[in-house]
């Protein structure tokens, strides 16, 4: 191994996933981890994550760092801990449950030699969650690297797809310059300290898809309407760094206005009368919208699920960029509903 600091630090934040970390890790260790460090932060699991890392850890016990938090802080929390734990050059912010493919580490530690990028963008392929069937070759549709130095053009080509945080390699020494405490609990953390004021050198994304993502395996989908159509926005609308054109091209500010957005949701099975109560009625909307969300809210959610998935609602509301990607590539199924992280 190489002695010293690594150049590359791949953080993860997980919380019961023990079902898929360990492939995870392997994907990794057995690429070689010379220049490399293994960053985990567990935020209290029930599960057997310990005893899954434990055997990495042994084998690579100053590469490897596992810390078991007391309490489950939630995802934001834990990947900023886990940068701050960190001691390389980029921190690689790692889903838990998403295998590298082959060569994944080498094309990285390429990309920040040298030390150019303030931001690196790995692209990711859709594979269903047992990985057995690819759904989508490229998540993020660029079929050539390129560099970028303007941020809001960063912004309009990424933003949906850096929804997804396994797709972040940033400089170390940037993500802790920046704030963090206003995205604490939006659980996209890292969109806000990426996008809240200009990189100090260009970015570069990498096209080649090099990581594999499973298909419906994320831990937020029973809170996506709030993710979604609350915090999404609020963060988006939070980033004056951003002209405003640019914002609202990517997201409105209330996308919960909408009422075929909201069925869907319904349909779904992540809108119902609590969320209401919670998340619409502080909103304090007109009326007539009041009384239209709460019928749907009571609206049947086996009903709304076939209704949608026999494709009554034709036209697209206009909602977060995470959202068009969840709902255009979700399958509705009366016994499951399943959606992509």
């Amino acid at each position: 191994m190489t002695a010293g600091p690594p150049r590359l630090s791949i953080c993860i934040a997980t919380y019961n996933r023990a079902r898929f970390l360990g492939e995870s890790l392997r994907s990794i260790v057995d690429q070689g981890i010379d220049g490399v460090e293994i960053v985990i932060v567990d935020g209290a699991s029930p599960d057997d994550t310990a005893a899954v890392v434990a055997p990495f850890v042994d084998r690579f016990p100053d590469r490897i760092r596992y810390v078991r938090e007391p309490i489950k802080g939630g995802v934001d929390v834990d990947f900023a801990k886990a940068v701050g734990y960190a001691r390389g050059e980029y921190c690689w912010l790692m889903s838990d449950d998403d295998p590298l493919k082959p060569g994944a580490i080498a094309t990285v530690l390429a990309a920040v030699s040298g030390g150019r990028f303030s931001l690196v963008v790995v692209n990711a392929e859709i594979r269903t969650a047992d990985l057995a069937a690819r759904l989508e070759e490229r998540r993020l549709r660029v079929h050539a690297d390129q560099e970028i130095a303007d941020l809001a053009e960063l912004f309009s080509l990424t933003v949906s797809y850096l929804t997804f945080i396994g797709g972040v390699v940033i400089e170390r020494t940037l993500w802790l310059a920046r704030p963090h405490d206003a995205y604490l609990g939006s659980e996209l953390i890292h969109l806000g300290v990426i996008f809240q004021a200009p990189l100090p050198k260009p970015s570069f994304i990498l096209a080649e898809p090099l990581i594999t993502l499973r298909f419906g395996n994320a831990q937020w989908t029973g809170r996506s309407f709030e993710i979604w159509l609350f915090k999404m926005p609020r963060l988006i609308w939070s980033l004056s760094a951003l002209p405003e054109p640019v914002r609202a091209r990517a997201c409105p500010r209330q996308p919960w206005r909408s009422l075929a957005l909201v069925f869907l949701y319904r349909a779904k099975g992540s809108y119902d009368r609590a969320v209401y109560r919670r998340l619409i009625m502080p909103e304090r909307p007109a009326l007539l919208k009041r009384w239209a969300l709460l019928a749907i809210a009571w609206f049947p959610g086996r009903i709304a699920n076939l209704i949608a998935y026999a494709g009554f609602i034709i036209k697209r509301p206009r909602c977060s960029p995470a959202t068009l990607v969840e709902l255009a590539n979700s399958r509705y199924s009366v016994l499951a509903g399943r959606t992509r992280k």
